[in-house]
């Protein structure tokens, strides 16, 4: 953060994107699983906004986007750790993007379904109603829009990016 500050004098935009935690049954999970889940999905990216934040205030502009899962809004049983701390990071971008609007500083997160970075079995595809995956490039140009003056009224939401697969209100 300090060298982006010293060579550009600002910083216009994070994004907070992470890997997935350990995947294991339920009850077999172990405090440190938890620990490092939560490390890894909010408490990495809470820390980065706690420093990051001091620099937007003083703009008086900035951007967070944090990239999640579709887990957020469909927990899944099959993935324990990421379904309870990709939630939480929804909430966190909510209660952040209320903190930073009135200093201009805007929070949202996209909540990816199944994109084309790794492969996907079909039995999921045919889950999803457009009957196919994301693509990478349609993801980064959502990003690009919420982290754009094009997206300048939209804070504290939560994008889901899953072909309709997600079936919530």
């Amino acid at each position: 953060m300090d060298v982006a500050v010293e060579r550009f004098g600002r910083i216009d935009a994070v994004v907070n994107n992470t890997g997935h935690p350990a995947k294991a049954e339920l009850f077999s999970l172990s405090d440190t699983d938890w620990q490092q889940g939560y490390e890894l999905i909010l408490g990495s990216v809470i820390r980065l906004a706690r420093l990051v934040m001091p620099v937007m205030l003083r703009q008086k502009h900035g951007t967070f986007l944090n990239i999640s899962s579709y887990a957020a809004k469909q927990p899944e049983l099959s993935r324990p750790i990421s379904s309870v701390f990709r939630a939480a990071l929804s909430a966190w971008t909510r209660v952040h993007a209320e903190a930073g609007a009135p200093y201009g500083i805007r929070v949202n997160s996209i909540l990816p379904g199944f994109v084309d970075s790794y492969t996907v079995d079909q039995t999921i595809i045919d889950t999803i109603p457009m009957k196919r995956i994301g693509r990478l490039e349609e993801l980064a140009k959502a990003a690009a829009f919420l982290l754009s003056d094009d997206g300048s009224y939209i804070t504290g939401q939560n994008l889901l990016m899953d072909g309709g697969m997600v079936r919530v209100i």
